[in-house]
């Protein structure tokens, strides 16, 4: 059984930093990419971030230069850095083959206050 499970969501104010982990279990880790997705009140989920084995991250343009993702052994981590209002959401983990997520976390909630 796979399981994502996200962790390090909190109330941080506008500027400050902040690190997601995301433990995974269950996953033939070389078979996918590991993403990082937020769901901002009223709005779509939207693409943040993803690693894989073959290429270099990728970052959305929203958090380019700000935010870090990584991954050790079976953990995923987004570092997010100079933190905006904006920012504020629920972050999900997930695992991609070509681009289509197979798996969710159950999320992570970020607030950014000012």
């Amino acid at each position: 059984q796979v399981r994502l499970v996200e962790s390090g969501g909190s109330l941080v104010q506008a500027g400050g930093s902040l690190r997601l982990s995301c433990v995974t279990s269950g996953l033939p880790f070389e078979d996918y990419d590991m993403a990082w997705y937020r769901q901002a009140p009223g709005k779509e989920r939207e693409y943040v971030a993803h690693i894989s084995w073959r290429r270099a991250p990728y970052y959305a343009d929203s958090v380019r230069t700000r935010f870090f993702i990584s991954r050790a052994g079976a953990t995923i981590y987004l570092e997010m850095n100079g933190l905006k209002l904006e920012d504020t959401a629920v972050y999900y983990c997930a695992a991609r083959r070509a681009d289509e997520v197979d798996f969710w976390g159950q999320g992570t909630r970020v607030t950014v206050s000012s």
